[in-house]
C-alpha cells in the first residue's frame, strides 16, 4: 500500500494492467449494477446544470426518468448517484452508432457544449475511492464485465495507474499524481 498525504493507494492500481476495450464490453459499466453513477457532493449543481444541455444525447426512456426523478438519487446510506432508467442503465448513458453506451455528459463536454465533466466516480473506474476515517482509500475494483480491459492492459503492458492518469490528476492534483508515479516507479529501480 501507497500512502500520500490523505490517500491510501492500493497496490493493485500499481500491479494490475486495465485499458477500457469498449468494442468488447460495449460500455457495460453504464449499464450493470443496481445504482448509477456514485457522486460527490460538490457534483451536484454541474449534474443538475448539465440535464438541458445532453437532453439531444439521450432517449426518450432516460429523458422521462430525468424529468421524473431529477439528475440524481440519494441512496438509504445519504450517498447520491446518477438516476438510472428502471434501475438498470444511467439515464446519462446513450447508444453510439456502433452500439457502445457512452456518456452524455463526456459526450457534450467533447462537444464544446459544457464545462462539466463526467462524474469523477465514472473516470476514475475501475478505481473506487471509499472514505476511511481521515483517509481516501483507492482500491481497484474487479468486475467480471472488464475482463477484456484487463486482456488489453495487459497486451499493452499499461498499469491501472498510468490508464488513469489523467482521472487521477482531475481528482486528486498534478503533484499528487508525480509523487504516486514516484513512489512506484523509485519501488520498481
Amino acid at each position: 500500500m501507497i500512502q500520500i498525504d490523505h490517500t491510501l493507494i492500493s497496490d493493485d492500481i500499481k500491479e494490475q494492467f486495465f485499458v477500457c476495450d469498449l468494442d468488447k464490453c460495449k460500455g457495460a459499466c453504464c449499464v450493470e449494477g443496481d445504482l448509477g453513477a456514485p457522486l460527490e457532493k460538490d457534483e451536484l449543481p454541474g449534474i443538475e446544470e448539465v440535464v438541458e444541455v445532453v437532453k439531444p444525447y439521450l432517449s426518450s426512456e432516460a429523458i422521462a426518468a430525468l424529468e421524473e426523478h431529477g439528475a440524481y438519487l440519494l441512496d438509504e446510506d445519504g450517498d447520491f448517484s446518477t438516476t438510472t432508467i428502471d434501475n438498470k442503465e444511467c439515464a446519462f448513458a446513450f447508444y453510439d452508432d456502433k452500439g457502445i453506451l457512452k456518456c452524455s455528459i463526456e459526450q457534450a463536454w467533447r462537444d464544446g457544449k459544457t464545462d462539466v465533466q463526467k462524474p469523477v466516480s465514472c473516470h476514475l473506474y475501475p478505481i473506487r475511492v471509499a472514505k476511511l476515517h481521515e483517509f481516501l482509500a483507492l482500491n481497484y475494483d474487479r468486475w467480471h464485465i472488464c475482463a477484456p480491459a484487463c486482456e488489453l492492459g495487459e497486451k499493452l503492458s499499461v498499469p491501472v495507474y498510468k490508464f488513469l492518469k489523467d482521472p487521477l490528476i482531475r481528482r486528486f492534483g498534478e503533484d499528487w499524481y508525480q509523487r504516486l508515479v514516484a513512489e512506484i516507479e523509485g519501488e520498481r529501480s
